[in-house]
């Protein structure tokens, strides 16, 4: 409380929260229609977080990157832009970089470049937080969650709390996690065996469904309203699983997808508890599994030519055996690829995605899409 001879009269605190409100209201770019983003998630979202940490997952070399604005690696694990990039639809192409969601550890996210969003995202992060130990550096979901406290903190510290909570509320949040856990954790050879032997599948999933309700939940007690919870994709459809299950053949491994779908059963039905149990809350369930799988199913149908192999690739049957690096090969025309790497869509499934999400129907997203529930 101020002291008695700093209170000011109730009409003039009035319009200083007024003012306050004004300038952090739902930041929306001109012709965008998108309000501020806060962005969660792993390498399919990741855009440069991991350029400033001690990791072993990277992607600021080329090719990566190779068709994105200024044909320069960003941090970007595909030849262009991720599917947060593209969700902000005409702001990217507007205003060049300064359109995109900045990466939280990039040092000129400070001040007030956090009002428009900022992006968390890490590579090799998981919901658990032994994920991804094996590139040493990298944010899980709880120390993402954290870096976001830092950020509400500072808001609330530049402009009160009744504005920062105003501008968060209104705000876009979007988690996309949980395939590292399989992938870079239960899946992984060196740990898998042990770790497999311990814990049935069904134990594994049930405790990073337990952990990821805590979470998102700590996210909602953080003032987080509009959360879009999207799912885990066919990881037995990318090329290094491809690469790593041969007894498949030209097929996608059959259990890291069994492992998806049983973790996506119950991944739906925690957005649905939390929806209904958090009071002004609204969560949204994009299945990501369900859209992949139908760009692999019909690539052909959608301006594809492949859809099993990675466009940019070092060696193996499906380019899937060698990370994307500045010795790899990579094809001329990234449009007709599905995959970019052995692990990360190319811009053009990105962009296809991206679309389904924000103004796809109920069996893509749901209970709304995204723009439904921008303008909620």
């Amino acid at each position: 409380m101020r002291p008695p001879h700093e209170r000011r009269p109730r009409v003039a605190a009035h319009f200083t929260v007024l003012a306050c409100l004004a300038v952090l209201a739902p930041t929306r770019v001109a012709g965008a229609g998108m309000p501020a983003t806060f962005i969660f998630g792993d390498s399919l979202v990741d855009t440069g977080n991991n350029n400033y940490i001690a990791s072993l997952s990277k992607a600021n070399y080329p090719p990566n990157g190779i068709d994105f604005l200024g044909h320069q690696p960003t941090g970007r694990y595909t030849n262009g832009r991720t599917i947060v990039d593209i969700l902000g639809g005409r702001r990217n192409s507007e205003m060049g970089l300064e359109g995109f969601i900045p990466p939280y550890m990039a040092p000129e996210t400070t001040g007030d470049a956090v009002m428009r969003g900022v992006n968390y995202a890490s590579g090799g992060g998981g919901i658990l937080n032994q994920t991804g130990s094996i590139f040493g550096g990298r944010l899980n979901l709880d120390a993402q969650i954290d870096n976001y406290a830092n950020s509400r903190h500072d808001l609330i510290a530049r402009h009160g709390e009744v504005a920062a909570v105003s501008l968060l509320r209104g705000a876009l949040f979007t988690v996309t996690t949980g395939s590292n856990d399989f992938i870079n954790n239960y899946l992984t050879p060196i740990f898998s065996v042990p770790e497999r032997a311990m814990t049935p599948p069904a134990a594994f999933i049930g405790a990073m469904i337990a952990k990821y309700r805590q979470q998102l939940t700590r996210l909602y007690l953080l003032d987080a309203r509009k959360v879009v919870v999207a799912n885990v994709g066919p990881i037995g459809c990318i090329p290094y699983q491809r690469e790593t299950n041969p007894s498949g053949g030209a097929a996608c491994a059959e259990f890291p997808n069994q492992l998806a779908r049983s973790f996506n059963r119950r991944l739906w039905a925690l957005v649905d508890e939390l929806g209904a149990a958090l009071p002004g809350s609204r969560f949204v369930y994009a299945d990501v599994y369900r859209i992949v799988s139908d760009i692999i199913a019909n690539y052909r149908s959608h301006g594809f030519e492949v859809a099993d192999s990675a466009c940019c690739y070092a060696g193996g049957r499906f380019g899937g055996m060698v990370p994307c690096g500045p010795t790899s090969r990579y094809c001329a025309d990234r449009s007709k690829y599905v995959f970019w790497d052995p692990y990360h869509p190319s811009d053009a499934a990105n962009e296809l995605i991206a679309r389904r999400i924000l103004d796809g129907g109920p069996a893509d997203i749901s209970p709304v899409n995204v723009r439904q529930l921008i303008t909620a």
